[in-house]
C-alpha cells in the first residue's frame, strides 16, 4: 500500500502552493478553507500569488501586506511574513519595509476602497516616488466587508446600500480609474489590468502578477495590477451571474489592457541602515515593556492592568472597553482602547484590549493579559491560556457551560445575562460585568463608573435601568464565592 501511495503522489501535478498554510485556522483548527464567500474573486487571486510565489522560489524572501477589507485575514492563509496594515497604509507600510529590507519581495494587497478610497494618498506618492514593490489590487466595485457601500470604483447607476437607486454622475462623480490614474505618473514601470472573469482572464491574471513580481525581483520599480473581481454576495448574484457581470459590465467601465510594460535601469536599492532611534533603550525599555513597573504587589493585578474584554457582536463588547477607557481616563490613568472585531458579513467574534496605566503605556496591544472577561465560550476558548499567572478572569456563566481550566489565575462566574435580563436591560450584561471587575481589582472608583455611563451610553430611557444595575452588582458581589 506504501508503494502505491508514494506511485500515486509522484502524479500529482497540482496542488495547494508551498506559499500557503496546510490548513487554515481563521474559522477553526485545521480548516481547509478561507472566510471568503462562495464565488468571490479574492481566494482566485490569493491562488494564483501564491502559485507564482512558489513558481519564482521567493516565499522565504516575500512580505504580504493585508488590507482593512475582505481580504484582512491574509495572514492566516500565507506561510510568508506578513504585516496587517491599517486602512489604506499598505503603500506606506511597503515603503518602510523597502527602507530596511533591500531584498524583501513585498506585495501590497489592497481593494478598492482601501486603495482608491482611504488610501488614495498613499499609493499615489509611493507610485510617484517608484517604491520597488508590487501592488495586487482588487476592484469589485464595491464595498466589501461592511456591506455593500458604494466604492470609489462603483459604475454609474449601480445600486448599493449607500445608493439605493443607482450611483449618481453628478451626486457622486464618476467610478475612478485606478489604472489610468497610474498611466498619469512616469514613475511605475507596469502598470496593467486584468479579470477574474472567465478562465483566459485568470491565467492572463497570473501572467501579470508573475511580471509583476518579477519586475520587483530584478529591482525595476514600481509595479501595479488591477484585478476585476467578482462580489456576488453584495451584488446579490450568484457566483456565475458576477462573472457575467464583471465580464459584461464592469470590463466596459474599465477596460483591460496593458497600461505600460517598460524595462528601463534598475531602480536604486536602499542604503539607510536600522532607524537610530532603537539604539534609545528608555524607548526600547518603554516598547517592549507597555508600561510595566517594577516591585509592583506580586498577589495582586497591580498598578498596571492589560484587560480583553470578549464576547459576539451584540453584547456590547467594545462599549464596554470605551466605558473602561472613560474611568481610568477620568481618574487621570494613561489609558488605551484598541477594538478588534470579525469581518464576515454574518456575525463574528468581538473584542477589545484597554491598559490601564499610571504611567507611559508602549503600546495598545495585550498579548498575554492580567484580566479576561468573557462574555461568551469561544472567548474564554481563545484567551484562558493567555491570562497572566495570577490574573483574574470573569466569566459570563450564563452563556459559558465549561469550567476554567487553570489553577493558577482567579475566576469569577457571574450570570451576566441573567442578571441584566432581571433588570429589565438585556443589553446590560456589559456594565454587569465591567461592575464586578472594578469592584474586585480597585483600579477604578465605582463612582467614577456611575459618572461615566451617561457619557457612553446615552439613551436616556436607559440611562437609569444602568445605573441602578451598578448599585445592584455591589450588593451582589458581596454574596458570591471566587475560586
Amino acid at each position: 500500500m506504501l508503494d502505491q501511495h508514494n506511485s500515486e503522489q509522484k502524479h500529482v501535478k497540482y496542488g495547494k502552493a508551498r506559499a500557503f498554510y496546510p490548513t487554515f485556522e481563521r474559522k477553526g483548527s485545521g480548516d481547509l478553507v478561507t472566510h471568503y464567500c462562495p464565488g468571490c474573486g479574492h481566494g482566485v487571486a490569493q491562488k494564483l500569488i501564491a502559485s507564482v510565489i512558489d513558481d519564482l522560489g521567493i516565499q522565504d524572501r516575500t512580505i504580504f501586506l493585508s488590507p482593512v477589507g475582505c481580504a484582512v485575514f491574509s495572514y492566516y492563509y500565507f506561510d510568508t511574513g506578513n504585516i496587517q496594515c491599517s486602512h489604506g497604509r499598505a503603500p506606506a507600510v511597503a515603503t518602510g519595509v523597502r527602507r530596511t529590507l533591500d531584498d524583501a519581495i513585498i506585495i501590497s494587497y489592497q481593494g478598492d476602497g482601501d486603495l482608491a478610497g482611504i488610501g488614495m494618498t498613499e499609493i499615489v506618492h509611493a507610485a510617484n516616488r517608484g517604491e520597488n514593490i508590487t501592488v495586487i489590487f482588487i476592484n469589485n466595485a464595491i464595498y466589501g466587508m461592511t456591506g455593500g457601500q458604494m466604492a470609489p470604483t462603483t459604475p454609474v447607476g449601480r445600486k448599493t446600500l449607500t445608493t439605493p437607486f443607482g450611483r449618481e454622475l453628478i451626486r457622486d462623480g464618476r467610478p475612478i480609474g485606478m489604472a489610468e490614474l497610474m498611466e498619469s505618473l512616469s514613475t511605475p514601470v507596469y502598470i496593467e489590468r486584468c479579470s477574474l472573469a472567465t478562465v483566459k482572464d485568470v491565467m492572463k491574471t497570473r501572467k501579470a502578477i508573475k511580471k509583476g513580481l518579477q519586475n520587483q525581483i530584478d529591482h525595476l520599480g514600481f509595479s501595479f495590477i488591477e484585478i476585476l473581481s467578482p462580489c456576488p454576495t453584495n451584488w446579490r448574484m450568484t457566483p456565475v451571474q458576477a462573472c457575467e457581470w464583471t465580464k459584461n459590465e464592469l470590463a466596459a467601465v474599465f477596460p483591460l489592457k496593458v497600461f505600460r510594460e517598460s524595462h528601463g535601469k534598475k531602480a536604486p536599492t536602499s542604503l539607510i541602515t536600522p532607524f537610530p532611534f532603537l539604539d534609545d533603550a528608555s524607548l526600547v525599555e518603554l516598547l517592549v515593556n507597555t508600561g510595566d513597573v517594577q516591585n509592583e504587589p506580586e498577589n495582586s493585578l497591580g498598578i498596571t492592568q492589560r484587560v480583553k474584554i470578549s464576547g459576539f457582536g451584540g453584547q456590547g463588547v467594545l462599549s464596554a472597553g470605551e466605558l473602561l477607557a472613560w474611568c481610568g481616563m477620568s481618574e487621570g490613568l494613561e489609558v488605551t482602547w484598541l477594538p478588534s472585531y470579525g469581518p464576515e458579513m454574518r456575525g463574528g467574534s468581538a473584542s477589545v484590549s484597554v491598559i490601564l496605566s499610571p504611567h507611559g503605556i508602549g503600546s495598545p496591544l495585550v498579548d498575554n493579559m492580567d484580566v479576561l472577561i468573557a462574555m461568551n465560550g469561544p472567548s474564554l476558548d481563545l484567551f484562558e491560556s493567555k491570562v497572566k499567572s495570577k490574573g483574574l478572569i470573569l466569566v459570563n456563566s450564563s452563556i459559558v457551560t465549561r469550567p476554567v481550566l487553570r489553577d493558577d489565575v482567579k475566576v469569577i462566574h457571574i450570570p451576566a445575562s441573567q442578571l441584566a435580563h432581571k433588570a429589565g436591560l438585556n443589553s446590560a450584561a456589559n456594565v454587569v460585568m465591567l461592575t464586578a471587575y472594578l469592584a474586585v481589582s480597585g483600579i477604578c472608583r465605582i463612582q467614577t463608573l456611575l459618572d461615566c455611563i451617561p457619557i457612553v451610553f446615552r439613551k436616556k430611557e436607559y440611562l437609569q435601568l444602568n445605573l441602578s444595575l451598578v448599585r445592584y452588582m455591589l450588593e451582589y458581589m458581596k454574596t458570591i464565592d471566587s475560586v
